[in-house]
């Protein structure tokens, strides 16, 4: 059961947001006019792709490198974008910039368009590409959290690639309700194989002895914040591994973090009830989260308001 004195009404979720702007298919539109037809595919069977985006003090960290990764899980599926990578970053920087944001996460998104209902693709003519920019603070707080290793399993790469950033999240919902039912602030998804994949929305991390790991990306999305956890790492002198990682590895671990754009850094206090390390933040997540929040506002960033 949901707890409802969680749940925002609908009046509350449109006062705070109808007055954004929202980029649909070439036009800014208000956002209690922004809809999207019920016959888009993306409606009907979740089939489209996303990004998520942050702009710090004005300025969009990694903004090329979430396009190409929004361009390569397109491709991956077979949608075609509607704009040249150049053409939407313009349109991502109007957004922020019409909005008057200067903190915000962004979320462009490709369906794959109106189309009489049927699985068949070949059924919609155009993707329908959509682009949104609002207030967003860290997903999990700021404070370590409490995880549950969730008995729902990571999509095997048999089934959807893991790189494949899709509309279609609904096992990583169901985790997340699992963790949500027993008071814990997120799930740890295994894969097919009992190893740790990832958060559900999130990338972990795990320090021992001073070495910080990860699990490779078999199983898990490959991270932009991920990635850019491991050049923070290496430029602070730690030696970083990817590999097949256990849970056992993490409960028995000095520290742990997740990490994403929506996450950003948060430390690990606790999974399935043991508590991690001596003390969450441990002092390698401190520094790494520390130095991530001057490295997204200096390095690899769009400027918005010039």
């Amino acid at each position: 059961m949901f707890d409802e004195k969680f749940q925002p009404s609908l009046k509350e979720v449109v006062k705070e947001l109808h007055d954004l702007y929202v980029y649909i298919d070439g036009r800014f539109v208000k956002g209690d006019e922004a809809k999207v037809s019920v016959w888009d595919h993306a409606f009907l069977y979740g089939d489209g792709v996303f990004e998520g985006i942050r702009e710090y003090d004005g300025r969009i960290f990694k903004l090329d490198e979430h396009i190409d990764r929004l361009f390569d899980s397109a491709k991956g599926i077979g949608i075609k974008v509607p704009l040249t990578k150049e053409e939407l970053k313009k349109v991502i920087v109007e957004t922020v910039r019409r909005n008057g944001l200067r903190d915000a996460h962004i979320r462009p998104i490709v369906a794959r368009g109106v189309g009489a209902p049927g699985l068949d693709p070949n059924r919609c003519p155009r993707a329908s590409l959509i682009v949104m920019a609002y207030p967003f603070p860290p997903i999990l707080g700021e404070k370590p959290v409490k995880l549950l290793t969730s008995s729902v399993k990571r999509k095997s790469p048999h089934s959807v690639d893991s790189k494949i950033k899709s509309l279609n999240y609904l096992d990583n919902i169901l985790a997340k309700m699992q963790s949500s039912a027993v008071g814990c602030d997120d799930a740890i998804m295994l894969d097919v194989n009992g190893l740790v994949a990832e958060g559900t929305g999130e990338n972990i991390f795990f320090v021992k002895n001073g070495v910080i790991y990860t699990p490779t990306t078999v199983a898990a999305l490959h991270g932009i914040t991920r990635a850019t956890i491991m050049e923070i790492a290496a430029d602070l002198g730690y030696k970083t591994v990817e590999k097949d990682i256990t849970i056992q590895e993490l409960y028995s671990a000095d520290e742990v973090f997740l990490t994403g754009t929506g996450a950003e850094v948060t430390a690990v206090g606790e999974i399935d009830g043991r508590r991690i390390g001596s003390e969450a933040p441990g002092v390698i997540t401190k520094k790494i989260r520390e130095e991530y929040f001057n490295y997204v506002r200096s390095r690899y960033v769009t400027s918005v308001y010039k």
